[in-house]
């Protein structure tokens, strides 16, 4: 006959010793863990006993016992058993009571399972770790809350897609993408120095609260120099602002507080063997020491290094700088791919509008003449008040207005381009038909200076024969039919040659052409594809376009 299974006893020392060993392991302090296995076990209480129970609860952490006292009023009539005690059974032990005073009656916790029952104990074992998990995620967010803004130096343990986990004290550190060095690639058990960013205590998990780190906040950078550079950590130098572009550049501005340390020096180091420890750490991130000055002015200037400013004039209502520079240092000013700009903005705290020099606007008023006051009238309706404003408007709804016909609009197109560099107007030419504009272009500025031009004169007055023409009167045909042929063509041939000499002069240093359209044409093409920058001492080509910047 089988033999029924005997009950394991869930012992209580075994319970406090194994807590107090979690408790060691998870750096939670003994007396902490005291109160938790109180409270956990008074709950067991209150669910076997009732919510209106009272007892006394003693945890002895050092022998690993502990003690429950049920707390009872001795009454003649029990109305409710977990808060009364009947006299004659209250008498039944060592100690005599009598009515109305309090009873204490020791509960048998040699074991718990028949005491509170097991599925109880294992709640409560579920309840005590919980509340372990909790405490312990409290430690961890009030250890790290108090390193925020510290450089801390982990071991990548796993690398994702778009996050990198580290482990720093048996504590998970999370650096997602937005907080990396793009250029970087983690491998998993190298070693990392990264800023402790900012910790999350409402995610994470159960026992541990998400904790961010970066590598790309400029605060890093900040902590970086503070540590290579004892004059920072000193403060005799003071870092005043910082513009990053991780992995690519930095800009950062500093000031002494001592006359006899030269900021930028100290900073730098003998042969730069301070800032190029900062930089390898960086991955290369080339950075720029400026520094700071209290006038406003100076300091834009500095921050816009390496280009050379002509002029500065500030709005202090709007916040906004506007910048004059040379033809030659727009590039620089703007930087690859508007960087230079862009930092120095960051930097200062100001709105800067780069302005080159002699890129001035012409106001349209100086084309009445040749719009007529019917056109002008109608174009000052449409809010074109400027050259530059008409020819960026569309040309559709040009044409919409009265009195403008396609050949008006090129005639008048024509006119302005002469007053402008072709750099000025780099984003305008795509849109219009250049090719038309090029050939009147030359007809446009004669008119516009009050004269004739080839062409008009042209059609006004008989073709003269002209040597070269291919023509000989004695080779002519008596005939009235021939004559007229020959004298068409001879029209047609001094037309198209004056055409030629007219783009001649509307396009700077042409190749060698006859005057006919299709090397016209070729000119043009060549003309446009010249480099747009020259004396430009840069050698990396920007890709912010320099008519991308405001022009006065």
């Amino acid at each position: 006959m089988a033999k029924r299974k005997t009950k394991s006893k869930i012992n209580k020392g075994q319970i406090i010793k194994a807590f107090a060993e979690m408790a060691r392991q998870k750096s939670i302090d003994r007396d902490l863990l005291q109160g938790i296995i109180e409270d956990t076990f008074a709950q067991m209480v209150r669910k076997k006993y009732g919510p209106k129970a009272e007892f006394d609860i003693i945890v002895n952490m050092e022998k690993g016992d502990i003690e429950i006292y049920l707390i009872r009023e001795v009454v003649e009539i029990v109305e409710d058993p977990s808060l009364q005690i009947l006299l004659e059974d209250a008498n039944k032990g060592e100690e005599e009571y009598e009515l109305e005073d309090e009873h204490l009656m020791e509960l048998n916790l040699e074991n718990l399972a028949d005491n509170f029952g097991r599925r109880m104990i294992a709640m409560a074992g579920q309840m005590l770790s919980q509340r372990v998990r909790e405490v312990e995620k409290e430690n961890i967010v009030s250890e790290y809350m108090e390193k925020i803004g510290e450089i801390i130096v982990s071991e990548v343990y796993q690398v994702r897609r778009n996050d990198v986990y580290v482990q720093h004290n048996r504590v998970e550190l999370r650096m997602p993408r937005s907080e990396q060095i793009w250029r970087e690639r983690y491998k998993k058990g190298e070693t990392l120095r990264a800023l402790l960013k900012e910790v999350r205590s409402d995610e994470g998990t159960s026992s541990q609260p998400e904790i961010i780190i970066s590598r790309s906040d400029p605060m890093f950078l900040y902590k970086l120099m503070e540590i290579e550079i004892p004059e920072i950590y000193d403060g005799i130098i003071e870092i005043k602002s910082i513009a990053r572009e991780p992995g690519e550049r930095a800009k950062v501005a500093v000031l002494s507080h001592d006359e006899r340390v030269d900021p930028v020096g100290a900073c730098v180091g003998m042969k730069g063997v301070r800032i190029h420890s900062i930089v390898r750490e960086l991955s290369n991130e080339s950075i720029d020491v400026i520094p700071y000055d209290l006038d406003s002015k100076t300091f834009i200037s500095r921050a816009l290094s390496p280009a050379r400013i002509k002029e500065i004039t500030i709005d202090d209502e709007t916040g906004t700088a506007t910048v004059l520079v040379a033809d030659d240092q727009v590039s620089l000013a703007i930087g690859r791919g508007g960087q230079n700009v862009r930092l120095a903005m960051k930097l200062t705290g100001l709105t800067i509008d780069l302005v080159k020099e002699g890129g001035e606007d012409i106001e349209l008023i100086e084309f009445k003449d040749e719009l007529g006051d019917k056109l002008y009238e109608s174009l000052i309706m449409l809010d074109i008040e400027t050259a530059k404003e008409f020819l960026r408007a569309d040309e559709q709804m040009l044409l919409e207005i009265e009195g403008m016909t396609p050949k008006k609009l090129s005639e008048i197109r024509a006119i302005m381009l002469v007053e402008f560099d072709e750099n000025e107007l780099r984003d305008i030419l795509p849109h219009l038909n250049v090719d038309s504009v090029l050939q009147t272009n030359a007809n446009g500025a004669s008119a516009h200076n009050g004269e004739t031009s080839d062409v008009e004169k042209t059609e006004s007055s008989a073709p003269e024969e002209t040597p070269g023409n291919g023509r000989n009167d004695e080779e002519t045909n008596d005939t009235v039919e021939e004559a007229a042929i020959a004298d068409e063509s001879n029209s047609n041939a001094e037309e198209e040659s004056s055409a030629g000499e007219s783009s001649e002069e509307a396009i700077e240093n042409p190749p060698a052409t006859n005057g006919s359209e299709d090397e016209v044409n070729e000119a043009s093409s060549e003309e446009k594809a010249l480099p747009t920058n020259e004396g430009d001492t840069n050698n990396e080509p920007a890709e912010l376009n320099e008519d991308d910047i405001q022009t006065a």
